[in-house]
């Protein structure tokens, strides 16, 4: 979530807007549609000097031609779009093609898939904080559902295709909707607000920034930036509510932001906000816990930066994180089957505030969306090196915050 308007639950777009005060999302992605180029199983982990396996081309695998690129904005800002954008991009060679209009939503900052490619889910970030489901196929709108919370910042879908798991940033609290046969959203089957523990420094309240599935879907996970902590929580499966399971700590001030697993699922990387580091977290699949290992460095020295989220290959040898301070996205190598992160390297984003980075699903190119100068880049990806290039110019799209690329 970022905010520029006024409201208790504002921060985020303010330090988006000005960078001034600690402390204040990606979208999300489900399968892709058929037709759309997948990736190669991953194998169980990456060893220190192992050679990742080519990852496949969008030929190899049956899929040849444009593809579909969704991007999220905020409407109400200065400069923003009328709600979720549509592009295309070439698989070969990364050009994107003229950014047109999904659906009109309110605020979307961040977008989801369902895993039968045939929705799409965007959260509106707004004080009275709502879901809006969007058919692909024909663009209709099939309704929206409250969050009840404020500032919804991210969304996902559950990987059974039932559930719509939302965080709420303002409010501090995670929320669970039905998905019905149609894809649209049903009401709201359970809303969890983070009361424990007290918030960390410099923070007024909770904000629940990611609800996410692990590695085993009967759990998940919430980060919640100010109260630094994750928790683990049971999903019931025919009743979707949910049952605290656990709590994972990070050092008192961290921020944390996103979590992303690495396709083992024995461990996770963490994008800490406000300290501006990382963590290896180590998961428990027995008991559903998680263990917040040591704070790393991102790679971008002193000063402001604020990452934003990791990206992690299929393969799992290579991570990437999103830092908006410092304009730029740390490669990282991923070593003893997920357990450490080496750190390679920054290339810059050629933009301002890459808010949000993403793979596209044969893994041969990233993307970043670049809050501030309304922009969205892409790099080609070597698959050998985990060695970004950019595949020309950053190309314009109003207030991009969110680029989810199929």
């Amino acid at each position: 979530m970022d905010s520029s308007r006024a409201g208790s639950w504002s921060r985020r777009r303010f330090v988006a807007a000005a960078a001034a005060a600690l402390p204040l999302t990606a979208c999300g992605t489900g399968s892709p549609p058929a037709g759309a180029p997948s990736a190669s199983p991953p194998p169980a982990g990456s060893q220190r000097g192992r050679t990742p396996s080519p990852r496949p081309s969008p030929r190899a695998s049956g899929a040849s031609g444009p593809r579909p690129l969704y991007l999220g904005t905020y409407t109400s800002g200065e400069g923003g779009g009328r709600g979720v954008g549509l592009a295309s991009y070439d698989p070969e060679t990364g050009r994107v093609g003229p950014v047109g209009l999904l659906a009109e939503v309110a605020d979307p900052s961040y977008l989801a898939v369902h895993p039968d490619g045939r929705t799409l889910y965007a959260v509106s970030e707004r004080e009275d904080g709502a879901l809006t489901a969007v058919r692909l196929a024909d663009r209709k709108v099939l309704g929206s559902r409250g969050t009840g919370g404020a500032g919804p910042c991210q969304v996902s879908v559950h990987p059974d295709g039932r559930w719509l798991l939302s965080a709420n940033y303002a409010s501090g609290s995670v929320a669970v909707h039905p998905i019905e046969a149609s894809g649209a959203i049903g009401e709201r089957t359970d809303v969890v607000t983070h009361s424990r523990p007290a918030p960390g420094p410099g923070q007024r309240g909770p904000h629940a920034h990611q609800f996410v599935t692990g590695p085993d879907p009967s759990t998940v996970l919430a980060v919640d930036l100010g109260t630094d902590t994750v928790y683990s929580y049971r999903l019931d499966p025919r009743m979707g509510t949910l049952e605290e399971t656990g709590r994972a700590r990070t050092r008192a001030g961290a921020g944390p932001r996103h979590l992303t697993f690495h396709p083992g699922g024995a461990y996770a990387y963490l994008a800490n906000e406000a300290d501006n580091t990382v963590a290896v977290c180590a998961w428990d699949g027995a008991n559903g816990r998680l263990t917040v290992g040591d704070p790393q460095p991102t790679g971008t020295g002193a000063g402001t930066n604020y990452p934003a989220q990791f990206a992690v290959t299929a393969d799992g040898a290579f991570a990437y994180l999103a830092n908006r301070g410092h304009n730029s996205v740390t490669r990282y190598a991923v070593e003893e089957a997920g357990a450490r992160l080496r750190l390679l390297d920054t290339v810059p984003v050629g933009g301002d505030f890459p808010r949000h980075l993403a793979l596209s699903p044969d893994g041969r190119l990233l993307f970043t969306a670049n809050q501030r100068s309304s922009t969205v880049s892409v790099f080609r990806v070597d698959a050998a090196s985990g060695g970004l290039r950019l595949a020309g110019r950053p190309f314009a799209s109003p207030v991009a915050v969110c680029a989810l690329p199929l």
